[in-house]
């Protein structure tokens, strides 16, 4: 129906079905951070979740290192999901009843990595993203940054290739999410990760993407370098995003 022209809307009315994405098609650069901006329903956490396949496309590929991962099999699928491709999710999903250790650990146990090695290295990550002496701490004693960042440090413990990041920091308090993009900063000068970030923020955008992709309706309409979009916008949608983003 979308090669026939109908749109989103008729489609939805003729069918009852959501067209999610249409037609994207995004390159992403190992080590880069590259930002998905859009409004909600616009297609972002979607768009996040094709790439390990918690969601399968209707139509197209999706290639992580060359390799088209929707033929993957449950095992070579969950290897993925261990090894290459870790996710941060908006509301940290937490383990209530692990203290903050249990949970960065969790994930290596889960990789077959003995329980002593794992909290070994889930003590290391608690210092690297600052909780000092919170290891012991459940998630109801931790604030909304702390929780945050015990989520960043699970993610981050497998060792993947790529971050999955699904507006990560939209639910903290101002202060605590500049604080956090600032901390995510400084870990990937170091870690060189490759990042995909989902948020609806073009100021969180501009900060921390290399290149951004600006989707509307589940259509990509503008993808280049924060001058690029700024000097350039595409469309009165782009223009209107970036309105409140100061050109210095």
């Amino acid at each position: 129906m979308l090669e026939q022209g109908l749109g989103k809307l008729e489609i939805r009315k003729e069918t009852g079905c959501t067209i999610a994405l249409d037609s994207v098609s995004l390159n992403l650069d190992e080590g880069e951070v590259f930002v998905v901006m859009g409004l909600s329903g616009s297609g972002k956490s979607t768009l996040l979740r094709l790439v390990n396949r918690l969601v399968d496309p209707t139509s197209g590929d999706v290639l992580v290192d060359g390799q088209s991962i929707l033929g993957l099999q449950r095992n070579d699928l969950l290897n993925l999901r261990r090894h290459q491709v870790s996710m941060v999710f908006q509301r940290f999903a937490l383990f209530p009843h692990k203290t903050a250790s249990q949970n960065i650990s969790y994930g290596l146990e889960v990789s077959g990595t003995n329980r002593q090695e794992a909290m070994e290295i889930a003590d290391q990550w608690i210092e690297t993203v600052g909780l000092q002496g919170f290891g012991d701490a459940y998630p109801h004693e931790l604030s909304g940054g702390m929780q945050q960042r015990v989520g960043l440090a699970r993610a981050l413990a497998a060792d993947p290739d790529i971050l999955l990041m699904d507006e990560p920091f939209s639910a903290l308090d101002p202060l605590i999410r500049r604080e956090m993009q600032d901390e995510l900063r400084i870990l990937q000068d170091r870690l060189k990760k490759t990042i995909l970030f989902v948020t609806h923020d073009p100021r969180e955008a501009f900060k921390l993407g290399r290149r951004i992709a600006i989707l509307q309706e589940g259509r990509l309409i503008q993808i280049g370098a924060p001058r690029e979009i700024l000097e350039s916008p595409a469309n009165d949608a782009v223009k209107a995003f970036i309105e409140d983003i100061p050109s210095l």
